[in-house]
């Protein structure tokens, strides 16, 4: 059974329960998504816990009946009678944008109708593990000034079992939510008063981490022929007008006026990469050419969309720009996939899942440039034996895209890497190099993350290990615990001999209970613990209690450090 279909099923069986509690209640519209379904309901007092309750003991009901999915298929006009006669305002709206003369209905029951493109299951009674998961506010549209609606969120899988797996990775996620172990572990906080919602301060344990990932991105680069660049955070209003995203993007982009002069805040990096390609004459000797710059951009995001590390007004991309001839874009393509999975696998993250977004709505360049550009995508992807879903019209307006997204423990998707194949650009900045028989050409230009957002990225490794991340990514990778206040001296010889490996340590000879401060160097999730007594300083020995194991036992302080070198040169997991 395709689930997305009984998702949409399941949106539509709530859809007619809330009628039949809340006969007044109008219906906006109730799609499947990736792990559940919604509907959208005008109602003017918002769904308590308790209403949930007995809309999913009314959808119980409904599906116990197994009542049929009935389609009819009713002319434009038809339709527009019907649902203005049933008072449902928001479908009327809906089917005057329809542009076909005929509307497919749906039917279920003695009387519940909804507008539907379907398709559906055959009847309620297929549904056999739902559960309704929370309500939200939504505009209509997503457009603010139009009226706010109730959100109700739920899910349903074919068996019980998959159902009850869903809802324990749901109870773990909330454990290891990013926005609750980022500021528990001193890592980070997102919002101060003085400073406004959707900018990141990172405290020390936190921009230690981000350097880490940094430098390890920085080495791989200049590994693979990137050269690093910088460039401004302000540039000119007519940069962005030329480049198209004034235009597309405006709504989303800080702007300001010095001296008559109009200046934005960068949202993307791309126009400085462009400057710095044309600030000589390029030979195709030369090509390609990469720019690589861990570029921090900001976007006017709305307030209700902001989410911890995944959603923020100011954040930091791996970014890098292309430039290359059309015989080397297919084999750079295959080069960007390859550094994605490697870098996944440094990280841990074994699992991914692609997708190809094409032309959307609104896009700049020709449609012969679109499709070059998409066949190169599907292309190396069909080269590499990779398995991936297109997604129609999500493109960026300037490009098709490869979306990869990286799978964490509780086998969600977070949007990573992004490899956009670009012939506009070019066209508008009128990018050339010169040929072997000295003609100007246009470079094809590729736009790529690997991490994405180092933001998002370092909310998806805290989630992903539940902030117990792998001793070459821990700030603090071990703490020395003397028993008593007399071994102080011995603690700060073992202290000062891990430093001088390079091993980050640190040394708590609090006046607290031995017990209190393992305990408190658990819950900052520290890999070491290193407890010395009496005997490990006659011995110079060191007793090891591992997170997630425990006491190992005594061993010397030399093997130690050897050991611990291993692992973490080693980028153990």
């Amino acid at each position: 059974m395709d689930l997305d279909t009984l998702r949409h099923s399941c949106s539509h069986i709530m859809a007619q329960a809330v009628k039949e509690l809340w006969p007044q209640v109008r219906l906006g519209i109730g799609p499947s998504i990736e792990d559940g379904f919604y509907y959208d309901f005008d109602k003017k007092e918002p769904f308590s816990d308790e209403d949930l309750a007995n809309i999913e003991q009314k959808m119980r009901e409904i599906i116990s009946e197994n009542e049929p999915f009935i389609r009819e298929e009713v002319s434009k006009e038809e339709a527009l009678k019907l649902f203005k006669k049933l008072k449902e305002d928001y479908k009327v709206s809906l089917i005057q944008e329809i542009p076909d003369e005929r509307v497919s209905i749906y039917k279920t029951g003695s009387d519940f109708i909804d507008l539907c493109h379907g398709p559906h299951i055959e009847s309620t009674g297929k549904i056999k593990a739902l559960k309704l998961l929370s309500v939200a506010g939504a505009y209509w549209h997503g457009i603010e000034t139009n009226p706010m609606l109730r959100r109700i969120y739920g899910t349903c899988f074919e068996t019980q079992k998959e159902l009850d797996e869903y809802l324990k990775n749901l109870e773990e996620a909330k454990l290891c939510d990013h926005r609750k172990l980022g500021p528990a572990l001193e890592f980070f906080d997102i919002y101060h008063e003085e400073a406004g919602a959707g900018l990141v301060f990172y405290h020390p344990k936190g921009a230690l981490l981000r350097t880490f990932i940094e430098d390890y991105e920085k080495k791989e680069h200049l590994k693979r022929g990137y050269k690093i660049v910088i460039t401004p955070h302000i540039m000119q209003a007519s940069l962005w007008q030329a480049s198209g995203h004034y235009e597309y993007y405006r709504e989303n982009m800080y702007t300001f006026k010095i001296e008559n002069r109009e200046f934005v805040l960068k949202p993307m990096n791309c126009p400085g990469h462009i400057l710095i390609y044309k600030s000589k004459n390029r030979s195709y000797k030369e090509l390609p050419i990469r720019l690589f710059e861990l570029g921090t951009v900001y976007r006017h995001e709305k307030a209700g969309v902001l989410h911890g590390l995944l959603r923020v007004r100011g954040f930091t991309q791996d970014d890098a720009h292309i430039f290359c001839l059309p015989a080397q874009l297919k084999e750079e393509i295959k080069s960007i996939i390859d550094f994605v999975f490697d870098t996944m696998k440094v990280f841990g993250f074994g699992d991914v899942g692609i997708e190809l977004s094409t032309r959307p709505q609104k896009y700049i360049g020709t449609d012969q440039d679109w499709q070059d550009a998409t066949s190169a995508l599907e292309e190396s992807l069909k080269e590499k034996g990779l398995s991936y879903e297109i997604n129609a019209g999500e493109g960026a307006f300037y490009g098709p895209k490869i979306d990869i997204k990286l799978k964490d423990a509780l086998k969600r998707k977070w949007q990573c890497a992004t490899i956009q194949c670009d012939f506009a650009l070019p066209k508008r900045f009128e990018l050339t190099y010169v040929d072997s028989e000295g003609r100007e050409r246009q470079p094809i230009m590729l736009h790529r993350v690997i991490l994405g957002s180092l933001e998002r990225f370092i909310g998806a490794l805290l989630e992903h290990y539940k902030g117990s991340l792998p001793l070459w990514l821990s700030p603090q990778q071990v703490l020395v615990v003397p028993i008593k206040d007399s071994l102080r001296e011995y603690g700060e010889k073992v202290k000062a001999a891990l430093e001088e490996n390079s091993i980050r340590t640190a040394l708590d000879n609090r006046n607290e209970t031995l017990d209190k401060r393992i305990r408190q160097a658990e819950l900052n999730k520290i890999p070491y613990v290193l407890v010395v007594g009496e005997r490990e300083a006659r011995q110079e020995t060191v007793s090891i209690r591992k997170r997630g194991v425990g006491d190992m036992g005594a061993i010397a302080l030399e093997e130690f450090i050897r050991q611990v070198k291993e692992e973490i040169n080693k980028k153990a997991l």
